[in-house]
């Protein structure tokens, strides 16, 4: 499989940082090609212009310089896995930007008969995702929030590629616990290697 790897934290000493390079390490070792973005080392630009928004519905024009070749990505992808951390209970802005800008009308999805009209999934090349994420929050105070992350991820993912999505969570790590983060790195690298 082409497996499309985004990532979305700016330190690269973080936690964040490994489960991306690991995901990248076992798919590769699994006999996968890797195509892995770096939303911020790449400085994806994720504030959605006027003119983008005039043109959203636009199919094909809704397509810009910069947006056709994350596009371009996306379509040539079998798989995808988002490795991302939750932020105040939800995605980081870049990555948020990200879903903006290149999961188009068109791309991710088409109106079966203009705004009122059915959504039907777009991405039916993908046949495989995953989210691996870290929350701050412990897992009960998340439930408390209704967890968003999770929601839009599954939810979304359901819509827009027609298989749902496997969602990785390490919660709590405002106190994070080597084993912890041992026990989770490692379901993670067992995740990818099963990844099909």
């Amino acid at each position: 499989m082409r497996v499309h790897v985004v990532h979305a934290h700016p330190v690269e000493t973080s936690f964040n940082r490994t489960l991306f390079e690991a995901v990248v390490e076992e798919l590769e070792g699994a006999g996968h090609e890797v195509d892995a973005l770096n939303l911020y080392e790449e400085d994806f630009p994720a504030v959605m212009t006027r003119q983008e928004r005039l043109d959203y519905h636009e199919v094909p024009g809704n397509l810009t310089p910069l947006t056709r070749p994350y596009v371009e990505r996306l379509r040539a992808a079998d798989g995808l896995v988002v490795v991302h951390p939750v932020w105040n209970y939800g995605y980081p802005a870049i990555l948020k930007g990200y879903f903006d800008r290149i999961f188009l009308p068109g791309v991710s999805f088409t109106l079966e008969s203009g705004d009122r009209g059915r959504i039907k999934p777009g991405l039916s090349n993908i046949r495989r995702v995953a989210f691996v994420t870290t929350y701050g929050g412990n897992q009960f105070r998340t439930w408390l929030m209704g967890d968003p992350p999770r929601r839009v991820a599954m939810r979304w993912g359901w819509a827009t590629f027609r298989s749902r999505p496997s969602y990785l969570a390490l919660y709590d790590m405002n106190n994070p616990t080597p084993e912890r983060l041992t026990d989770f790195l490692s379901k993670v690298r067992t995740q990818m290697r099963a990844f099909r």
